[in-house]
């Protein structure tokens, strides 16, 4: 299957907010996935509380992962 996204980021989710928003200030629309959330709306139990991925789409990924150094502070 082809995606028009790609995973930028995946880790703790008060970071990937700081990084959606800094994607947005720059016109970037990330998809962030919260595989724990979407456990709990459905009635299931996740290991994986406060761990989310970020995606963007594949035409924005350049600009994004400088967004995400300058976030990450690397």
């Amino acid at each position: 299957m082809h995606s028009n996204y790609k995973k930028i980021y995946g880790g703790d989710s008060l970071v990937a907010q700081r990084l959606v928003s800094q994607l947005h200030a720059v016109g970037i629309e990330a998809v962030v996935k919260d595989e724990a959330e979407s456990a709990r709306l459905t009635g299931f139990a996740s290991s994986m509380l406060g761990e989310v991925d970020v995606y963007v789409n594949n035409d924005e990924v350049n600009t994004a992962l400088k967004v995400v150094q300058e976030v990450l502070g690397a």
